[in-house]
């Protein structure tokens, strides 16, 4: 059976319960304000056409009206009780419970009401059809790419209401969606191009080193001594890149969010700061750590990675003789870590671009390090429910300020 003939066996099935109901009702009414049993009867047998007569209106009138407008089908909808409240009259007055006079006053009354009733549908269409086109050209817009369209506030039937605030919603949260798969995708280009480029420079050096010693040119001694060292450190400087963006792949991929493992916060500092030692003292730095009353506070051994990153960081942008600091103390929701140094500081302008994928203070792109390092910190220290803030000092100087729950 098809859709469309289901559709219309189950209106005229509707048609006629509802009707037969209100055949029941009429009778049960008559019986109770004293209608004779002997009028009873002929009523009966007179609301049987009338419930035949309203299957088959209905069924016309669904076969009719499929595929109609709201205000059409409203329409319809009147003209069919229109229609079948005259042919029911004109029944009980070929019945002869009503006079010819009686008919045509009554005729007239239906008439008028049909008039009055087309009229109020009309009317009161007005606002759910122009609710629906407000609807239904928000959703084309939103289907060809306009994510600013929105439906606004309508007024209209409560349920036209909700489904116009459901539609705005969506397309808000499609929006931020949208708009947010871009940001990624042009971080993800960004990043590519920043790789790239700092793939390219040690793999340059390495190669023209590799064919200067293939070739002769440099000779065995304290030269070629000097070239593998270089290699070494190129060397190095990759793997360093390599192990930032596999760990940064990681950290996208939540690599976070299950980390149950908890550590003391002294224990993290010792660790971070031991792997940075060789680094301050052949830069000829002080770093010490004051830890005060946190020193106990339990933290995720990510944390080490953070302050490693952060000590590195100061390392790097501070001069010989210099210090870093790393303070702690405890606060109502958790910690709150410090990593300063008395270096060059960071321009102002420069402050929210810190922690993007392999931006460096220097334009030429040649200081240490991946350029990953800070973005790690960034990433790591949200995936643990803290927040990250850096300052910098007018007289030189930075501080890095990491707050972190306690669980």
């Amino acid at each position: 059976m098809s859709r469309v003939t289901h559709n219309r066996f189950g209106t005229a099935t509707k048609a006629a319960l509802v009707t037969g109901i209100g055949a029941l009702a009429t009778l049960a009414i008559g019986a109770m304000t004293g209608m004779p049993g002997e009028e009873l009867g002929p009523l009966a047998l007179s609301l049987v056409p009338a419930l035949l007569l309203s299957v088959v209106a209905a069924a016309v009138a669904a076969r009719m009206l499929a595929g109609a407008s709201i205000r059409q089908r409203t329409l319809g909808v009147v003209a069919v009780a229109s229609v079948v409240g005259l042919v029911n009259m004109t029944i009980l007055a070929w019945l002869m419970y009503l006079d010819t006079s009686e008919a045509v006053h009554l005729g007239v009354l239906l008439l008028y009401s049909a008039a009055a009733g087309g009229g109020a549908a009309f009317a009161l269409t007005g606002t759910m059809t122009d609710a629906v086109d407000r609807l239904s050209v928000t959703a084309r817009r939103l289907g060809d790419g306009d994510l600013d369209a929105r439906v606004g506030a309508i007024e209209a039937e409560p349920e036209l209401t909700d489904l116009a605030r459901t539609l705005d919603d969506m397309a808000v949260r499609l929006q931020a969606s949208i708009e947010r798969e871009r940001s990624l995708e042009a971080h993800r280009l960004d990043m590519i191009t920043a790789a790239s480029h700092d793939l390219r420079t040690p793999l340059a050096s390495l190669r023209a080193m590799i064919e200067a010693i293939e070739d002769g040119v440099v000779p065995p001694g304290t030269e070629r001594d000097r070239y593998m060292s270089e290699m070494a450190k190129s060397v190095d400087s990759l793997t360093g890149l390599t192990d930032d963006l596999f760990e940064l792949v990681k950290l996208d991929a939540g690599a976070i969010e299950a980390d149950t493992e908890r550590a003391r916060l002294v224990e993290v500092t010792t660790t971070a700061l031991a792997l940075c030692e060789g680094a301050a003292v052949e830069k000829g730095l002080r770093v010490r750590a004051v830890l005060g009353d946190a020193e106990g506070a339990s933290c995720s051994p990510r944390l080490a990675r953070v302050i490693q990153n952060l000590v590195q960081n100061a390392i790097r942008h501070t001069p010989s003789g210099g210090s870093v600091v790393v303070q702690a103390e405890r606060t109502e929701d958790g910690i709150r870590l410090l990593v300063s140094d008395d270096g060059e500081g960071i321009p102002a302008e420069a402050l929210e671009k810190v922690f993007e994928p392999f931006w460096r203070g220097d334009s030429a792109r040649t200081s240490n390090g991946s350029g990953l390092g800070l973005t790690l910190v960034k990433r790591i220290v949200e995936g643990l429910g803290g927040e990250i803030s850096v300052s910098s000092a007018p007289r030189g100087g930075a501080t890095f300020a990491v707050s972190l729950p306690t669980t």
